[in-house]
């Protein structure tokens, strides 16, 4: 995945939290996930439908 992609930071990364959070960019087939405050680092990239059923459990088991 390019870093022409959008890179969106989370919702609940405000200043009250130190802005310290993942960002996510997406295309139709993968998901890429970098630190905030690294974005010139490492990037995961995981199949579109895999990080859906993560994000899916997550929202199940919120204290998983």
């Amino acid at each position: 995945m390019t870093t022409s992609h959008r890179w969106r930071k989370s919702s609940y990364s405000g200043e009250g939290d130190g802005n310290n959070c993942v960002e996510v960019a997406h295309s139709t087939t993968q998901v890429a996930v970098r630190d905030s405050k690294a974005p010139a680092r490492a990037t995961l990239t995981f199949p579109a439908p895999a990080f859906a059923t993560f994000i899916a459990t997550l929202k199940k088991n919120p204290a998983a």
